[in-house]
């Protein structure tokens, strides 16, 4: 695995440990529709693509025109 993998896996991991956290102390609850099932969607596809090199921005980014990088 490269660094821009291990980035990714810490990223979202340490964003699904603060929403875990924040739930199981009573300051928020999950239990309810909101804005923080977006940040737990962010967070378990920073995970995912650590570990399968799969994002689905990426696709589409490409879409838009956007360059890869040389590195």
């Amino acid at each position: 695995m490269n660094v821009n993998q291990w980035v990714r896996i810490f990223a979202g991991f340490f964003i699904l440990l603060s929403l875990g956290l924040a739930h199981f102390s009573g300051q928020i609850d999950l239990g309810h529709v909101s804005w923080l099932w977006f940040t737990a969607f962010v967070g378990v596809n920073l995970l995912q693509s650590g570990f399968t090199k799969f994002c689905p921005l990426e696709i589409f980014l490409k879409m838009a025109g956007v360059k890869a990088s040389c590195a």
